[in-house]
């Protein structure tokens, strides 16, 4: 069960960086502030949701114990 968390967390966190670097793009080419706005929030979720998946890798594990 702990390796199927540990492979979640690493692809939420992938969608993470890749929701950042379109936001950025977003960003530098001028586009709308609803989209930057949109890429932000959904950036925030796929943040909360990697912490907790993090928090119950490590409870699932032992927390390094």
């Amino acid at each position: 069960m702990s390796a199927f968390t540990t492979t979640l967390t690493l692809i939420v966190m992938g969608l993470v960086v890749l929701v950042l670097i379109r936001g950025l793009v977003n960003m530098m080419k001028g586009g709308s502030g609803n989209r930057s706005n949109q890429l932000m929030r959904m950036r925030i979720l796929l943040q909360a949701v990697a912490i907790v998946l993090i928090m119950v890798t490590l409870w699932l594990t032992g927390g390094g114990r």
